[in-house]
């Protein structure tokens, strides 16, 4: 993985070293209005990005491909995230703490990481799920040019939507 830098953000290939920043992004309530919960403890996320490090599923199928948000003061934003399968799609997530909301940060991490992603990893198919009340995470994906895709085949629950964006080859 790569270091990544893009208009007033890096992206740094996440490591456990990055657990101590990322424990106090994650501890961040509001980004749990939809999705999941913040951290155990700072301890369960380190082990937890320490396990990330190998950058490959236990079966060796997936890549997994997670970069921490840095702006250029310095702070820690966030993260972005893709799973990249063998047959060059990419399951995408992100998460920003909700002081960064409303900045463009979170459109301009995703962009530099399909960059990435078509350029470095062949990826030709993006993906994303998430919650149908979420609105702003929606309308961030439109931006960036998903369009909602049938999900007949159980890969999202009855309160999801998944989302589909293809990308052109560099």
């Amino acid at each position: 993985m790569r270091t990544i830098v893009a208009d007033g953000l890096t992206l740094e290939p996440q490591v456990a070293a990055h657990a101590e920043e990322m424990f106090a992004v994650l501890s961040d309530p509001a980004i749990y209005e939809y999705e999941r919960q913040a951290p155990a403890s700072l301890d369960w996320l380190r082990q937890r990005y320490a396990r990330l490090e190998s950058r490959r599923s236990a079966d060796g199928r997936e890549q997994w491909l997670n970069w921490v948000i840095r702006l250029a003061s310095g702070e820690l934003a966030g993260y972005v995230q893709a799973t990249v399968t063998e047959e060059g799609r990419a399951g995408i997530a992100y998460e920003l703490a909700s002081r960064y909301w409303g900045r463009g940060l979170a459109r301009r991490a995703v962009e530099a990481m399909t960059d990435e992603l078509a350029t470095h990893y062949r990826v030709q198919t993006l993906t994303a799920v998430l919650k149908r009340a979420n609105h702003r995470s929606r309308r961030l994906l439109e931006r960036l040019g998903f369009s909602p895709v049938s999900a007949e085949d159980g890969r999202v629950g009855a309160d999801e939507i998944l989302m589909e964006r293809p990308i052109a080859a560099p």
